[in-house]
């Protein structure tokens, strides 16, 4: 076994900024179930917050980044990232989709990184976005991820070439990342890594202009490896634009140096009578989610998109969805309510139209969305008994966590691989130990809302 006073340091090993909520709590997951006792906070932590939780080894800020502009990233990331540079930790992560949706103008990680490697003095900056066990992967600086059992280059995805806000068109992430930053991209490829070539890449790409080096990740041995070039040249500090492919790389690396406990665990959440569902996601399988949950007793109530974007109507749909809500759980019947039902609903296709109708761009009216499903599932829970709901959606996820007055989050037990059963803190006595999943749209299974109900996950 290796020393670990020479390994691991007392303290923080990471500090993270998530661009949406749901893929922060991925990265908690990652962390909690290696054995890394992990918080994620809804804003940046207060001094009180630290004390509260400094026995926590990583310590991330959910943020909503994804969907923003490089002008408001360059108006908010740079204090945040100072923030989390001052807590000290080897490892400063900006954590993205391990589908890496982005563009110049939205949600752009040039402009991240750009942001944040000033931060360090590193000669480098490794970049990981492959995670076998999410079903991405990494092959020669393309880009695969797996859809319904298929894995698909992600630019033949059949959500993510088709994303409204931000299709991927390319797979090469290297020319993707080309379109954001004037950064000097490099990568270290899987034949570099087969052939223990690895860390010779890593030094020789380094540079005083603080490059972004790729480090393929397409299955368990490149995984660890890509594990061991970051945490063995960290130096006095790195910044990182990845995944939690860093996550499962990182542990994998520690794993095998006998730090960390060989299976990785959660604990098994608890059946529920009755639990309830936002969902802002207009991905497939979200789709087949809503679909399932009806077919098998869920209540599923549809949000009239016009009337949300509409100020003289807005009050009056959002009365009609929780009171329809209320009196399914007062059955004990769990309610859905959704703004899509997949890709090609309606609701999806004629959005910028709808958008428009109401003098309001894309943006705004998704933000709108989000925050009629944040007051609903506000009002759900203070006028009923659940005590466990879900999020699907990143956009929703960051809405309704920051309406409800959430402080922090902690992985209570596991899910769906990406997608855990979150443990609330909060201020308000109504809302604190409430357990809550934030779901990305592509997580989970068609069967995934009966599963958060029962606790059982196959």
């Amino acid at each position: 076994m290796t020393d670990i006073a020479t390994v691991w340091p007392e303290g923080l090993l990471l500090t993270y900024y998530g661009d949406d909520f749901t893929g922060s709590t991925d990265v908690m997951e990652a962390f909690t179930a290696a054995g890394i006792e992990t918080v994620l906070f809804l804003e940046v932590p207060q001094a009180s917050d630290l004390v509260r939780f400094k026995h926590m080894r990583c310590i991330g800020v959910a943020g909503q980044s994804r969907g923003k502009s490089p002008e408001w990233m360059q108006q908010h990331l740079p204090a945040i990232f100072d923030s989390l540079q001052r807590l000290g930790a080897p490892i400063m992560q900006y954590k993205v989709c391990s589908t890496f949706d982005s563009s110049p103008r939205i949600g752009s990680i040039g402009q991240a990184l750009d942001l944040g490697v000033v931060t360090t003095r590193a000669r480098w900056s490794p970049m990981v976005v492959g995670a076998p066990r999410l079903k991405r992967f990494q092959i020669f600086g393309h880009l695969f991820a797996g859809a319904h059992g298929v894995v698909h280059r992600i630019d033949r995805h059949p959500t993510m070439s088709r994303h409204p806000v931000t299709p991927m068109t390319e797979s090469d992430l290297r020319l993707h990342l080309e379109a954001q930053t004037q950064r000097r991209i490099e990568l270290i490829d899987l034949s570099d890594l087969a052939e223990g070539k690895g860390q010779n890449q890593c030094t020789t790409l380094q540079g005083d202009d603080q490059p972004v080096v790729m480090i393929d990740v397409a299955d368990a041995a490149s995984q660890l490896e890509a594990g061991r070039l970051v945490w063995q040249n960290r130096g006095q500090g790195l910044f990182s634009a990845s995944s939690s492919g860093l996550q499962y790389a990182l542990t994998a690396y520690w794993r095998a140096q006998g730090l960390l406990p060989q299976k990785p665990h959660l604990p098994v959440a608890q059946a529920v009578p009755c639990i309830a569902v936002v969902s802002g996601s207009c991905s497939p399988m979200s789709g087949a989610q809503i679909q399932w949950a009806r077919a098998h007793g869920f209540a599923t109530l549809r949000l009239d998109i016009a009337k949300c974007l509409d100020a003289r109507h807005v009050d009056d749909e959002i009365t009609r969805l929780v009171t329809s809500a209320l009196q399914s759980i007062a059955q004990d019947v769990s309610p859905v309510v959704f703004s899509a039902e997949g890709p090609d609903d309606p609701a999806v296709l004629n959005f910028e139209a709808l958008a428009a109708a109401a003098h309001l761009d894309k943006a705004d009216a998704a933000e709108q969305v989000g925050q009629v499903l944040a007051e609903v599932m506000r009002r759900i829970l203070d006028e009923s008994e659940v005590r466990r709901f879900v999020v699907a959606g990143g956009d929703s996820s960051g809405a309704v966590g920051s309406h409800l007055g959430i402080r922090a989050l902690t992985v209570e037990a596991g899910m769906a691989p990406g997608a855990p059963l979150c443990r609330a803190w909060s201020d308000h006595p109504k809302r604190d130990g409430l357990q809550v999943v934030l779901k990305g749209g592509q997580m989970g299974s068609p069967s995934f809302y009966g599963q958060v109900r029962s606790g059982i996950f196959p």
